[in-house]
């Protein structure tokens, strides 16, 4: 891999590429963890990002590489903020590792906001992940097709994902041969190589008992099947952003108190990260070790995560549940997102049915009995004074909802936003707040 080492950076950033596929379930996460696993015991140092919302696959991220990942989502970031935190999750690193969702040119209702948009915004190639296992020959009308799609977006060379045989990898490369793509690597079939899904993503990665384990075996994989040194030879320097990444989403406080533990994940980096950047105090603490947040904060975040699996421990953690409710007593402000704020209300229901009682503070009643799937961007206007510095009543924001849960039953309080999806269509108002308790299903990006 000499030929990353041999690049002037001088007066560039860190080379970066993007890894994409046709469509979700090709087996880009597996193959980025493969890819950043296999470089980093190469002796680079190697960085990762996820287009979009998804809180899941930064962990993994994190894992693989060594360095925590970042989100990139063109929805609520404009191009200039994509380059500013790409530059900064790439400063000092040998390559940036950038995972699209979804397929390549998936995105919102209408299309915008996909991964080829922020490959664009950021002038770096794309690898395709394309998976053979259900075809030979049409691969290369497959790949023409995303290869010309877009003048603005260079589909720079190709992974064969879950390859049979050697005879069809000859048959895949025969087809694309008059393409002049690159194929780095063709990647067998391995039932190893499966991560278990929970709802429409990986079970999160604190769940996984033997990741590293399985970010070695993958890695060792990539080594033997991918050409890492062309891979890393395709990458494009971005140029360095002149500007610091920018504070999204305000601190809500000087010193805060966050839920951190395997049902309380889904928290940005990003948002985290400006909050410290803005002088702000994070206070992590464990509300299933029945940890109390600390008494000194002045704000309370309870960010989403999984809840329901953990409804019986939280119910009956008496800790921390008495530390949250003293915060809204002595009019703390208390925010909580999705999962957080289905604890705030008064009970949960899990998916089993039983019933379980959550911290009281908002009349809310939610199910995981009556599964319904809530996806989607959203365009949020406070109807409310929201507790992050500077964003009062009529605040505009954007968020992305996903959730199974189903609302039981709202009683008397104000609603916390004014809500469309991303095309501007209005929604019933999301979210409920009771003096300084507030929370909605949405989770804040900007």
């Amino acid at each position: 891999m000499s030929s990353l080492s041999e690049l002037d950076r001088s007066e560039s950033g860190a080379p970066a590429l993007m890894l994409a596929a046709p469509t979700s379930g090709a087996g880009k996460t597996t193959l980025t963890l493969s890819l950043l696993g296999a470089l980093r015991a190469g002796g680079l140092k190697v960085r990762a990002a996820k287009c979009g919302p998804d809180y899941i696959d930064p962990k993994f991220h994190e894992a693989a590489s060594g360095a925590p990942s970042v989100n990139l989502d063109p929805f609520a970031m404009p191009p200039a903020v994509l380059k500013s935190l790409a530059s900064a999750q790439a400063r000092g690193a040998d390559l940036l590792i950038v995972e699209a969702a979804m397929g390549l040119f998936d995105g919102a209702s209408d299309g915008a906001s996909s991964a080829a948009d922020v490959a664009a915004a950021l002038n770096i190639p794309v690898v395709l992940v394309v998976d053979c296992s259900r075809q030979a020959q049409s691969v290369a009308a497959l790949v023409r097709g995303f290869r010309d799609h877009r003048a603005d977006v260079q589909v720079a060379a190709v992974l064969l994902n879950r390859v049979g045989s050697a005879r069809h990898g000859e048959m895949l490369r025969a087809a694309l041969d008059p393409l002049g793509l690159p194929v780095l690597g063709l990647l067998p079939r391995r039932d190893t190589l499966a991560l278990p899904e929970r709802h429409l993503g990986l079970v999160q990665a604190e769940e996984n008992a033997d990741l590293a384990g399985f970010i070695a075996g993958a890695a060792k994989l990539a080594a033997e099947t991918v050409d890492l040194s062309a891979l890393v030879a395709l990458a494009r320097p971005m140029r360095p952003s002149a500007d610091p990444a920018p504070v999204l989403l305000p601190p809500p406080g000087q010193r805060i108190a966050v839920a951190r533990d395997v049902a309380f994940t889904f928290a940005y980096p990003h948002v985290l990260d400006g909050w410290r950047r803005s002088g702000a105090e994070i206070l992590p603490f464990s509300p299933l070790a029945d940890e109390a947040a600390n008494a000194s904060a002045d704000a309370v975040y309870l960010p989403g995560g999984y809840p329901e699996l953990h409804a019986g421990r939280l119910s009956s953690n008496q800790r921390y549940r008495a530390s949250i409710r003293a915060a809204a007593s002595r009019n703390v402000p208390v925010f909580g997102e999705c999962g957080g704020y289905m604890v705030l209300g008064q009970g949960l229901i899990d998916a089993v049915g039983e019933r379980h009682e959550m911290l009281g503070l908002l009349p809310l009643e939610t199910s995981f009995a009556a599964r319904r799937l809530h996806l989607g961007y959203r365009r949020l206007t406070a109807l409310a004074d929201l507790p992050f510095q500077g964003l009062g009543t009529g605040s505009r924001l954007k968020g992305h909802e996903f959730h199974y849960a189903s609302i039981q039953h709202e009683g008397q309080a104000g609603r916390l936003f004014a809500a469309t999806d991303a095309l501007g269509d209005p929604l019933a108002d999301m979210g409920l707040v009771d003096g300084a308790v507030m929370g909605s299903f949405a989770h804040l990006i900007a």
